[in-house]
């Protein structure tokens, strides 16, 4: 059940945030979680829990990435 936010605080360092990058990673992500769990329902546990590990330390990275890139926006803003 999905609800709607109708506000939400964001620290300045990451108004500059690009969401619409954070949503695709986070699509992908549920992509790779159908994968493993088509994966295990073949009798593949090692292959869908080797994807899984894969892809969380993926998702961390790209999303920290972001987080980092907008924060790096945000201080060439701040010292202008």
């Amino acid at each position: 059940m999905s609800r709607k936010v109708r506000s939400v605080r964001v620290p300045r360092e990451l108004e500059t945030l690009n969401l619409s990058e954070l949503v695709r990673e986070c699509e992908r992500h549920l992509r790779d979680l159908e994968s493993a769990t088509l994966l295990k329902q073949q009798g593949k546990p090692e292959a869908a829990e080797a994807l899984m590990k894969a892809r969380q330390a993926d998702l961390g990275r790209k999303v920290g990435k972001l987080v980092w890139e907008a924060r790096v926006q945000y201080g060439k803003a701040k010292g202008e």
